[in-house]
């Protein structure tokens, strides 16, 4: 059987409700299932798939007095392990410079805090963060990719502050 691309991302939240509103009212993203599991041992679990497009989904989980699974927990990934917010962070493919620049306007209008538009030399992104501070990402190609892309090289130099990266999270 020929491999398709990932079937889904599955994801933790604390709080399912603005996750959904987010996900959905802000992104976009349609609601394809959701589901309560009831645990056993006490309290439930809500999960909810968003499809990304070309049903490939995005899923997340809220634990709802859960025993063994702590009230409280970074779902933000990278804080939690100590490690700069770039290090987990998740990119969805956008097909031109223009819709690129179009959605960051989008997300501005909805008052989300976004980077400026980053020139990778390869490819063009933006950057935010979800009510989870999961650190997302729209990107674009810029242009195809070469043998010469596939060397591992120095090719640019990024600036930290402390730990993390720094990302610029102005309205312009």
């Amino acid at each position: 059987m020929a491999r398709r691309a990932f079937s889904h991302l599955g994801l933790a939240t604390l709080d399912l409700d603005r996750t959904r509103a987010f996900w959905e009212g802000v992104l976009g993203f349609k609601v394809v299932r959701c589901d309560t599991m009831q645990v056993k041992e006490g309290g439930q679990i809500r999960h909810v798939f968003f499809d990304a497009g070309d049903r490939q989904l995005v899923a997340f989980m809220e634990p709802r007095g859960v025993p063994g699974i702590p009230a409280e927990f970074d779902a933000g990934i990278n804080r939690g392990l100590g490690v700069p917010e770039m290090f987990y962070h998740f990119a969805f493919e956008v097909d031109s410079e223009a819709t690129l620049e179009a959605k960051r306007a989008e997300l501005i209008a909805k008052g989300v805090r976004v980077t400026p538009i980053v020139d990778h030399e390869w490819m063009k992104s933006i950057y935010f963060k979800d009510p989870n501070g999961l650190l997302l990402e729209y990107a674009c190609w810029t242009r195809q990719l070469a043998d010469d892309d596939a060397i591992m090289q120095v090719r640019f130099t990024i600036g930290m502050q402390g730990r993390s990266p720094v990302l610029d999270f102005r309205d312009e």
